[in-house]
């Protein structure tokens, strides 16, 4: 038996401050990406964060969002070969339009493999957040050249 499991984890930060919010609209695109009919639970840990997880026959994904922080994590299991959790991930990034984000991705169920199971990481860092740390850095030269 072969096991074709992936996992993706993500790391949003400094999401859409109005869209992290929206939990109803995330649960209706969390059905469109699970397809079927996926078993969703959610509750309010506090008042200050939420979490949702979403299972099928095919896999789960759980996402934990903090508000005050602006901070989505996510997490995507798939065990189905049609499904990559690359493309589930790109319409939770569109979503919630975060500044910056972290991915870890991992090959689960590889009995074959005779290496050292290291993850692949990539970050991705938004246009405008370049934008605005490039301008503060200015400022604060410009700052250091009055005094």
């Amino acid at each position: 038996m072969k096991i074709s499991a992936r996992q993706l984890a993500l790391d949003l930060y400094n999401c859409d401050s109005k869209k992290i919010y929206e939990t109803e609209e995330l649960k209706n695109i969390l059905r469109d990406i699970i397809g079927g009919e996926p078993i969703l639970t959610s509750e309010f840990t506090d008042e200050d964060s939420f979490s949702i997880v979403g299972t099928s026959s095919e896999g789960h994904i759980a996402l934990h969002i903090y508000f005050t922080m602006r901070y989505v994590a996510v997490d995507i299991f798939t065990c189905s070969a049609n499904p990559e959790p690359e493309e589930l991930s790109k319409v939770l990034r569109k979503f919630f339009k975060p500044d910056k984000m972290k991915s870890t991705f991992l090959k689960r169920g590889d009995f074959t493999a005779t290496k050292d199971i290291k993850p692949k990481i990539k970050t991705r860092v938004s246009p405008l957040r370049k934008v605005r740390n490039a301008g503060a850095k200015a400022v604060n030269l410009v700052r250091r050249g009055n005094k």
